[in-house]
């Protein structure tokens, strides 16, 4: 096997360097580190061209292959953390748990991974966890919830309200302070935390969340061609396509109709009206449009596609499209953005929303920052710097509350 390989990663790191040369992919003079971000990128797609030559030899599925990557190695102990996996209402979750003598209840956080709904795991985000933990001395739930395309929503966000009701329910075990809960995710955990703390809203029988964390989340499906989708269309990690994919398979387990979304055909012209009012250009700072932004081409409404994704609608599913009424309850929020990322405008739309509701938003924006970067704070021996100063940042709004 091993001699299979040596091979197979010698082509796969030849397909990923002329990959890296096709247009497409667009890494701006501006990013974090741009050296650094053209490595991860090719570490990337030699693992996907990789997992494709594994596929077609039958030994495993290139999904299977590329989870199997992205989970990083296992991490020893920490002298400062008490760590065990455990299961909250049948979802498998990672406690992290400060080692100190202070007899005070501590804040309880609740992670929801990143990855597209589709890749992500307790070891993947087993740094951030630990570092969310340790610096901010909080105890910290990461939930493994189920992925696409095997299990399509609302299965990722029941596996989320699920373990987060469970945390709540039991906060005296853990020696967490009822009145300091917070939910915290990045990109698709980031769109899960929104989404359970809307639906928790209304709960009596629980604590009140005392505030959420969206670190460049993605909030809605709609429009995938916001000023940021146009801006940052091939600046990796996430792609324009790629986040139409990724949101597809987590509706339906398959991107069939990937294009007519992009088009903008699957949302017909009453609903698109409806919600104009929220999802639109017009609500995005003008500072943010200098940047090449092109002008949306009219496209015609195809009412089969829209049968395949009119889930999209749903506030689950797409938190920028819940009610006023739920929006003005929600709890004190930090949204993180970067401005080389096609998720950008989905956390400034969301940003105005709270704050027209009158909700406190505490915004931090990374101007040379990419999509998934606080997950490359320390990776693999070299660190992105606005990476770690981002999730200082949220370190610092866990510690004011």
């Amino acid at each position: 096997l091993l001699l299979l390989l040596l091979p197979l990663a010698a082509l796969a790191a030849a397909l990923a360097a002329v990959l890296l040369s096709l247009p497409g992919y667009d890494i701006p003079p501006g990013v974090n580190q741009p050296a650094k971000l053209r490595l991860v990128l090719a570490v990337l797609l030699g693992t996907a061209a990789m997992g494709k030559i594994l596929e077609k030899t039958g030994l495993c599925s290139q999904l299977t292959f590329g989870r199997y990557v992205r989970q990083g190695r296992k991490l020893g102990g920490d002298p400062k953390l008490f760590i065990q996996d455990l299961q909250f209402n049948k979802v498998p979750v990672r406690v992290y748990q400060p080692k100190d003598s202070s007899d005070g209840r501590k804040r309880g956080i609740i992670f929801f991974h990143g990855g597209g709904w589709v890749f992500g795991s307790l070891d993947t985000y087993e740094k951030v966890c630990r570092y969310l933990s340790r610096e901010s001395e909080s105890v910290v739930v990461s939930v493994q919830y189920r992925l696409a395309p095997e299990h399509i929503y609302p299965a990722a966000y029941e596996d989320c309200l699920r373990a987060t009701i469970h945390f709540m329910e039991n906060t005296e075990h853990y020696g967490v302070d009822p009145a300091c809960l917070i939910v915290c995710g990045d990109s698709a955990g980031g769109n899960l935390a929104a989404a359970v703390s809307q639906t928790l809203t209304d709960r009596s029988d629980l604590p009140r969340l005392r505030a959420q964390i969206l670190i460049y989340p993605g909030l809605q499906a709609l429009d995938f061609n916001l000023p940021s989708y146009h801006q940052n269309r091939g600046v990796p990690l996430l792609l324009r396509e790629r986040a139409a994919f990724f949101a597809l398979q987590y509706l339906n387990g398959h991107a069939l109709h990937l294009q007519e979304v992009l088009e903008g055909s699957h949302i017909p012209p009453d609903i698109r009206l409806k919600y104009r009012k929220w999802v639109s250009p017009d609500n995005i700072p003008e500072k943010f449009k200098v940047r090449g932004v092109k002008p949306l081409r009219p496209t015609d409404f195809i009412a089969e596609v829209y049968e395949t994704v009119k889930r999209f609608c749903e506030p689950n599913l797409c938190p920028l499209l819940a009610e006023d009424a739920v929006i003005q309850r929600q709890p004190e929020s930090f949204i993180l953005t970067c401005e080389y990322d096609v998720l950008r405008d989905d956390g400034l739309l969301y940003k105005k929303r709270l704050e027209d509701n009158g909700v406190r938003v505490t915004w931090y924006h990374l101007e040379d920052g990419f999509h998934g970067i606080i997950s490359l704070h320390d990776y693999c021996g070299f660190s992105f710097p606005s990476g770690r100063r981002g999730l200082d940042r949220v370190v610092n709004f866990l510690k004011s509350l």
